[in-house]
């Protein structure tokens, strides 16, 4: 819990859903009092740049603020937006696991663990992540891109799905990737990982190399999808997101073997 927050500058998390309250597009930062912020309900995530993070649900204040999506954060420094991004899934966890899954029994949140625990059989319930691969193909000079069904507007972005029972990492990869576009892949590589609170996944990002196949979308998923030049490119994944480091990363390696 938070104490003499009054005298204390902290940066401020407060979240609904997987939007939270953000001042001039950054998460507001000031002493609870000056913001006019319940110190008593405030849970510390983590300290950033000599300051600690700490989040609120607004369920537990009396107000009502201007609340933005996680993804108008993408352009902070990576530690802060992650730690916006903990407090989303923290949020997320006491509003959808209010109730024991072994017992039934009505849970409560559990300050020390950062979880949820059972009234009744003492259960502790962690937040729940979802694992999900994301991964960059490249055929020779050209990468795949796709325009997700449930994306707006022209952006296109790389291919993305959730692991199943029984997969590995790499089978889900090999998997997403024919089922979305029709397309083999080989060589598949770890690339990196990111938090991606929409509402509780982890991303693991891969690079893979095109093995064989033509195009052949699943509608149901996407769009539309095609081979993209490094001159040739249209809009793509934003600026703070893995899907646009995998990108830039196979562009560049495009660039480097090609040139």
């Amino acid at each position: 819990m938070l104490k003499n927050s009054d005298v204390r500058n902290a940066y401020w998390c407060v979240v609904s859903g997987t939007d939270l309250w953000t001042v001039d597009n950054m998460l507001p930062f000031g002493s609870a009092h000056q913001l006019s912020l319940p110190e008593d309900k405030a849970i510390k995530l983590t300290d950033y740049d000599g300051h600690p993070v700490f989040w609120l649900n607004e369920a537990d204040l009396e107000q009502r603020l201007p609340m933005s999506s996680l993804r108008t954060l993408l352009h902070i420094k990576e530690p802060l937006f992650l730690a916006a991004s903990k407090a989303v899934q923290y949020g997320h966890m006491t509003q959808t696991q209010r109730f024991c899954a072994q017992c039934g029994g009505r849970n409560h949140f559990h300050h020390r663990e950062l979880a949820m625990q059972c009234h009744e059989c003492r259960t502790i319930h962690y937040p729940r992540i979802f694992p999900c691969i994301i991964v960059a193909v490249r055929r020779e000079s050209e990468i795949l891109l796709a325009q997700h069904a449930r994306h707006q507007g022209g952006m296109y972005t790389v291919i993305a799905g959730f692991v199943e029972a029984g997969e590995t990492l790499e089978h889900t990869v090999a998997r997403e990737v024919y089922e979305e576009t029709g397309i083999q892949v080989k060589n598949i590589r770890y690339f990196g990982s990111q938090p991606w609170a929409f509402p509780s996944s982890m991303m693991v990002a891969f690079l893979a190399d095109y093995a064989s196949g033509d195009i052949r979308i699943d509608e149901n998923e996407i769009s539309h999808a095609n081979w993209f030049s490094p001159d040739n490119m249209p809009e793509v994944a934003p600026q703070g997101t893995i899907a646009r480091a995998l990108i830039e990363q196979t562009l560049e390696d495009i660039h480097s073997t090609c040139a």
